[in-house]
């Protein structure tokens, strides 16, 4: 599935500006602003406080740009970079009032972003040369679904879907709803053919429903390590296996060499600790 991640970027910008702004992107808004001259131009960069994934150079620029289109904006780095600490990112001439104004949205955009893509690099680390893939999930930030998945594919992760319309994700209540795993299946199956079927399972008994009715992915849901390595040995490649649940380094690590196919992390996108980046007006 091809994913413009940046349709929205526009208006996630405008939004944010406004919810800053008063409700208006209006430079008149910011009054601290206003203690600058309305016609001076300033030259600022933006740096990285420590080592990280850079993410969200669109959405930075973006909200400099509503602001003063015409503004410049010299990007030293690109998406998907690794930058060191006292990196310059940008260097940034145009309206000083433009310039302050944007300055928190900008920040606020490209730190989150970054923090996600910085994660997602760190826990591919440790995955090592092990053909496991990482995946995101639909823990993400309100309104910030696109943008948060683009981060994780510039960490080197992949999207496990993006929303509740391009595949299906059978759990516990859908099963119960429908009666059993096969039926679930089956249905989904009749609705739309050419959506992947992923299930929930919590045990091998549920594991051999969801082989024997030829589900493309099965997630082991809270599995252990003895767990996990019967189930590879009795799905015996019949289908995917994702794991999911109690994510952690010392965990990615062990998970590496078990022979499932995903991990599933919500922690890249919910848990977000934001990369520390500062704006100087030189």
């Amino acid at each position: 599935m091809n994913v413009d991640y940046k349709i929205n970027i526009k208006a996630d910008v405008t939004s944010a500006l406004s919810e800053d702004l008063g409700g208006s992107v209006a430079l008149e808004n910011d009054i601290t602003a206003q203690l600058v001259d309305d016609n001076a131009i300033v030259t600022a960069v933006i740096i990285a406080r420590e080592q990280g994934i850079v993410c969200g150079i669109d959405w930075a620029s973006e909200a400099f740009i509503q602001l003063d289109p015409t503004i410049q904006l010299n990007w030293q780095v690109k998406d998907g970079d690794l930058v060191k600490e006292n990196q310059t990112l940008v260097s940034i001439k145009g309206n000083g009032q433009a310039i302050l104004t944007g300055e928190r949205t900008a920040l606020n955009f490209l730190q989150t972003l970054s923090g996600t893509a910085t994660t997602t690099y760190q826990y591919v680390k440790l995955l090592g040369s092990s053909k496991t893939r990482l995946l995101d999930t639909r823990k993400t930030l309100p309104n910030l679904r696109l943008a948060q998945k683009y981060a994780v594919k510039c960490g080197g992760g992949q999207n496990h879907r993006i929303g509740l319309f391009d595949a299906f994700l059978i759990k516990e209540n859908h099963i119960s709803a429908c009666g059993s795993i096969k039926a679930a299946i089956n249905k989904a199956r009749s609705m739309q053919a050419d959506k992947p079927i992923e299930v929930e399972v919590e045990n091998l008994n549920e594991l051999q429903q969801a082989i024997d009715a030829k589900a493309d992915i099965v997630m082991l849901d809270n599995f252990n390590t003895k767990q996990i390595l019967a189930a590879v040995e009795l799905n015996k490649q019949a289908c995917k296996l994702e794991v999911s649940g109690n994510i952690t380094d010392a965990r990615l690590q062990e998970l590496a060499n078990l022979g499932v196919d995903f991990v599933s992390s919500g922690a890249l996108t919910k848990h977000v600790h934001a990369l520390d980046l500062s704006l100087l007006i030189k």
